[in-house]
């Protein structure tokens, strides 16, 4: 093996090394080796930049504003309640959520999807009387499953019909995966309805005001002079609240915890809440109350502009690992965080000695400006207003599925390539109304397009230097492998490495390996690629390994065992039914 390869392989290490032992940013990652390897010489500009034109990642970012104009519109919402209904049991809402959401995500961004089902299906829950932990994480499953049914249902797909095209000429029709993802969406809901239940948690009952999605605690100082001073806990209403409840007073740095109704109030007090996020909204009506650290009136903007704010931190958030008070949050983001909560819980302690963690879920008070500039930002997984002002205008919902319909329909007929249709409905959600142009310029992702493009120069390389025919020729070395048994051990490698990093880079590193093995082995290489298009969305036992999981981690007040609980079954049975499906469909 020449120097070349040998780089190749120490520069992979260090990738999957640094997604999976450190918080860099991945873009930033994949981005440095695609640098190294073009000034080491191992490839040269043309490889090393073949990602950003390759045809898969031009048609995920125009898909990103379909999606987006999917979004703004509320199509999804309005779907939800025509299809959700009113079930009498919870076998009967899980599959009613399954099916809707399988068949969304066959044809849109399955993270766009999740994003705006999840306060859908909160109210719903709600309604129906049903914990939202039994719904929110096969909500996501199904999500991630149903993005296996068409080229489109996720990136992962197109990305590897992207090199597809690039490397072999081979280019897949729209509902080809069909056959896979259909029975894999069946299977697994199958699975989630009849099995999973049993296996889901309970976290709290939805019938309690109190035990709500996540649990808050919401810090307010009595203010002096002020209507409340020398009155009772009973007298000022705090005690017949309807969201939240008083725990504890600080009165000059003595802690009172058993507070009495008739306890009288003075000067400074600072009073500690615990409750459901509308918490913070009802004791911001109350008069003589203001937030105990004072940093509210540092916000440029009045009273009434304000609105609460709950975002889930993502991996991309850039002050994970640092305090809030180091954060500098305040600043930065020019919101107030009330509360933060993790699995469910309130985070105790001072609020400004709280370390951020990613999957957070933060309560926060801006202004309505937040949620459009971070909407599709990649600091927050999820951002919802709780006192939204501008809602969905739904009666262009309509219109915006119907785009998305004629789109369909035009890619599978053959009349137009996937980007060609897909770039025609970008425009007609502009033109139409549906999104405007400064919306469709934010709902691009442009660090997930950078970790997909800037992958692509680490399998050229992988491929050009012989590292990845050495990889096969190494797994082929610990014994004689069938064509199945290479299968099953391409679909694992590249199901671990997506637990551990992004599901496009595990499938575009994965790619020449298996194309390499295919070729050692003699046989057809499409099953090979069909099984790291499965395995690479397959993420379902760690919170971190798919972006919906992580979506649906703190609302849904999970915790990390609960994954690995229902994933772990989940994740074998859709192992073991594609790779004995794959090559029935695609022969070797």
């Amino acid at each position: 093996m020449e120097w070349q390869a040998i780089l190749t392989l120490l520069t992979l290490v260090g990738v999957l090394s640094a997604l999976a032992l450190t918080r860099v940013a991945a873009d930033l990652v994949l981005m440095s080796a695609l640098a190294f390897l073009l000034i080491t010489g191992i490839i040269g500009p043309v490889d090393a930049l073949a990602g950003f034109g390759n045809p898969g990642v031009i048609t995920i970012a125009t898909l990103y504003v379909v999606a987006a104009g999917l979004k703004e519109t509320g199509a999804i919402q309005w779907v939800a309640r025509l299809l959700l209904g009113h079930p009498k049991t919870q076998r009967g809402a899980q599959l009613r959520m399954i099916v809707p959401t399988g068949v969304l995500s066959g044809f849109m961004n399955n993270t766009a999807v999740v994003a705006m089902f999840i306060p859908a299906i909160q109210d719903w829950a709600q309604r129906l009387g049903i914990p939202a932990s039994r719904l929110l994480l096969p909500l996501s499953y199904a999500a991630i499953l149903g993005g296996t049914c068409t080229l489109i249902g996720t990136s992962t797909n197109l990305v590897v019909d992207g090199m597809l095209q690039s490397r072999l000429g081979i280019h897949l029709g729209l509902f080809e995966l069909a056959w896979i993802g259909v029975p894999l969406l069946l299977v697994g809901g199958a699975f989630l309805v009849f099995v999973g239940h049993r296996l889901l948690p309970d976290r709290g009952g939805v019938t309690e005001e109190l035990d709500q999605v996540r649990e808050y605690g919401v810090e307010v100082q009595v203010s002096s002079p002020g209507p409340l001073v020398g009155k009772t806990i009973a007298e000022a209403g705090l005690r017949a609240l309807t969201y939240g409840y008083l725990t504890e007073i600080d009165r000059d740095g003595r802690l009172i915890t058993a507070v009495e109704p008739d306890r009288t109030l003075q000067a400074g007090d600072k009073l500690y809440f615990v409750g459901a996020p509308e918490c913070a909204s009802e004791l911001r009506r109350i008069q003589g109350l203001r937030p105990a650290n004072g940093s509210v009136h540092k916000l440029e903007v009045e009273n009434h502009q304000r609105c609460l704010v709950e975002v889930v931190l993502g991996p991309e958030f850039p002050a994970l690992g640092k305090t809030i008070r180091d954060s500098r949050f305040r600043t930065r983001f020019n919101a107030v965080i009330l509360s933060v909560s993790r699995e469910g819980r309130r985070v105790s302690g001072k609020l400004g000695d709280i370390t951020f963690r990613m999957g957070d879920t933060l309560l926060l008070e801006s202004s309505h400006q937040f949620v459009e500039q971070y909407r599709f930002r990649r600091d927050f997984l999820l951002v919802s207003a709780l006192n939204d002002s501008t809602p969905p205008d739904f009666h262009k919902a309509p219109r915006a599925l119907g785009i998305l319909g004629v789109m369909v329909l035009l890619s599978a007929s053959g009349l137009l390539s996937i980007l060609e249709a897909a770039f025609l409905a970008a425009g007609a959600m502009i033109v139409s109304g549906c999104l405007t142009a400064s919306r469709a310029r934010r709902s691009v992702d442009l660090p997930v397009l950078v970790i997909i493009a800037s992958s692509f120069a680490l399998g050229n390389a992988m491929t050009a230097t012989g590292a990845a025919e050495w990889v096969a020729t190494s797994l082929l070395g610990f014994g004689p492998l069938t064509p199945w048994l290479a299968l099953a051990l391409v679909y694992a490698m590249t199901a671990v490495f997506t637990e551990v990093i992004t599901n496009n880079a595990a499938a575009v590193l994965m790619f020449p390996i298996a194309l390499a093995l295919s070729e050692q082995l003699g046989v057809s290489f499409l099953p090979f690629a069909v099984a790291v298009m499965i395995a690479a969305s397959a993420s379902f036992i760690t919170p971190l390994g798919y972006q919906t999981n992580l979506m649906v981690y703190g609302p849904g007040r999970y915790r990390f065992t609960d994954y690995v609980r229902i994933g772990t079954p989940l994740a074998l049975l859709v192992g073991a039914v594609a790779i004995a499906l794959i090559p029935r469909i695609w022969s070797f």
